[in-house]
């Protein structure tokens, strides 16, 4: 902001973008006009044009290339819906050659809400396990999860054992016996709150794709209910091969 409360000029250029971008009018990997044909459409400074086109690189949303100039970014996560072998974010980021890491935002244990002890079995009050996390590719935020786990079936779980950002799910296999199976999901377009667009590096109220899953072990129990916000210009779904599983971890 300037000293009078007014947008600096290239976050206006910045919003002016996205905006096109956003549209429909460009595709993944669609080339967009250069930072001269933008300044003279716009009617403002190259110098402007190149300060907002900056930011939407930073963001993931374009991305420049020496020769072929800028394009519209491709997704730098794929997510499988339905595969039989591929069951963690962690796992699907390594498969399409991504380095995958995580930051450890929140653990705590809480009774569980109405809501939460439905999707769970449990009774409401009882203690889950909130874990609430952003998760990278590249050193770059494209997904904000949190999840619910009942309690009593994760015994000494604890804050320190995802600190290093590594899947949930080889954890809870390899401590707990919980082996990941098929999942309940559901994915909708939501509008990105304060604290969303935040660890995300989007405006507030930027479309974001929201999955939400009740996911059950090999025996047909639910473990984990989550909550996932996910970049839009980061992270596209996809139907693999296999029973639906889970997506997370």
């Amino acid at each position: 902001m300037t000293d009078d409360g007014t947008p600096r000029r290239y976050l206006q250029v910045q919003q002016r973008l996205q905006e096109m971008l956003d549209g429909g009018d460009y595709q993944p990997g669609d080339k967009v006009p250069s930072e001269r044909e933008l300044a003279q459409t716009l009617g403002v400074s190259r110098m402007t044009v190149r300060r907002a086109v900056d930011n939407l690189v930073k963001l993931g949303l374009l991305e420049r290339d020496s020769t072929t100039g800028t394009r519209v970014s491709t997704p730098r996560v794929r997510r499988l819906l339905n595969h039989a072998h591929l069951h963690s974010i962690t796992q699907m980021v390594a498969a399409t050659g991504g380095r995958a890491g995580g930051k450890l935002l929140e653990f705590l244990v809480t009774p569980a809400s109405v809501g939460v002890a439905e999707k769970l079995l449990v009774p409401a009050g009882s203690p889950v396990v909130t874990i609430r996390r952003l998760r990278l590719v590249d050193d770059m935020p494209f997904c904000l999860e949190t999840s619910y786990l009942p309690a009593r079936r994760v015994p000494g779980l604890a804050a320190e054992d995802l600190l290093e950002g590594g899947s949930l799910y080889e954890l809870l296999e390899a401590r707990y016996g919980i082996a990941a199976a098929v999942g309940e999901s559901l994915i909708s377009v939501s509008f990105a709150t304060v604290s969303e667009a935040q660890a995300l590096k989007l405006p507030v109220n930027h479309a974001v794709l929201l999955y939400r899953s009740v996911v059950q072990d090999t025996q047909g129990q639910p473990f984990e209910y989550l909550k996932s916000v996910n970049h839009p210009g980061l992270v596209v779904f996809n139907i693999g091969e296999g029973r639906p599983g889970p997506q997370e971890g």
